[in-house]
């Protein structure tokens, strides 16, 4: 398998899994702790929405799953915070909007749109040495926002409320936050696919959970997770000639189930 290496499009996948690993404990743990998990799923299938308008327009379909990324997120906070909506109804909204505009600009688009599959179930051994800058730079400034607001990070995850009434700057770390999710969620769509990110952001972390119980050993143990699970898929993809997306995530629920048995025994 170590001849694989020699591929430079192989050596991208790998930098990338890599990148995208670490990035996807951070946000996760994030996300989890505060109980958004379903906040994943719905901008992810607003992204939807984005890559149907950018396909419609012939404009960069990633860009547009962008913008419509971050409007989705932050359309969540907006209606969450000012509108008194509850987050789960506000994601619901989201979600079937950002699918329905998908479908509707896909079927007006000319044609037959051939990359959408990859977008859908992805196809990491088509990223390029762009994503990795890309993803290279979104690591950096979340692991920097991360460490300077961690405190406030942490305390805003387990309860909002008590961070609102100490003073502390809920909102701004909140929208920032869900800003980067939204951003980690599109840098990842070529990783996994839509079909498949939430496993991504979080199987490492509940199964992390299992033993851990504090932000930063459980945001750590599923970076390790998701590394060995993401990189062990991708070589083991080369074996059997399977997409190593089905296999990354297939080893995060093998992960999940070990670390439930070796709980049950323990117990």
């Amino acid at each position: 398998m170590l001849q694989y290496l020699d591929y430079p499009f192989f050596v991208n996948a790998l930098i990338g899994v890599v990148l995208i690993s670490l990035c996807s404990a951070m946000i996760g743990t994030y996300i989890i702790t505060r109980r958004m998990v379903a906040i994943s799923g719905g901008i992810t299938h607003a992204c939807f929405g984005g890559l149907g308008l950018g396909y419609f327009l012939g404009m960069n379909p990633i860009i547009m799953a962008a913008v419509f990324a971050v409007a989705s997120a932050l359309g969540v906070e907006v209606m969450s915070d000012r509108l008194r909506l509850r987050e789960d109804s506000a994601i619901a909204v989201i979600w079937s909007c950002g699918m329905a505009l998908g479908v509707l600009f896909v079927f007006l688009t000319p044609g037959y749109v051939p990359e959408l599959n990859a977008f859908l179930f992805g196809n990491i051994l088509t990223v390029s040495r762009g994503d990795l800058w890309a993803f290279g730079i979104y690591a950096i400034v979340l692991l920097l926002f991360f460490v300077r607001q961690y405190r406030n990070i942490v305390a805003i995850a387990f309860d909002r409320d008590f961070a609102l009434v100490n003073g502390l700057p809920v909102r701004f770390v909140s929208y920032t936050m869900t800003v980067l999710v939204a951003v980690g969620i599109v840098l990842t769509i070529r990783l996994v696919g839509i079909m498949l990110l939430m496993s991504m952001l979080s199987l490492p972390i509940i199964t992390a959970e299992i033993r851990y119980h504090r932000f930063l050993p459980v945001m750590l143990g599923s970076a390790a997770l998701s590394l060995v699970a993401s990189v062990g898929g991708l070589f083991l993809s080369t074996v059997v000639d399977v997409p190593c997306s089905a296999l990354i995530v297939l080893l995060m629920v093998l992960f999940f189930g070990i670390g439930r048995i070796a709980k049950s025994f323990s117990a």
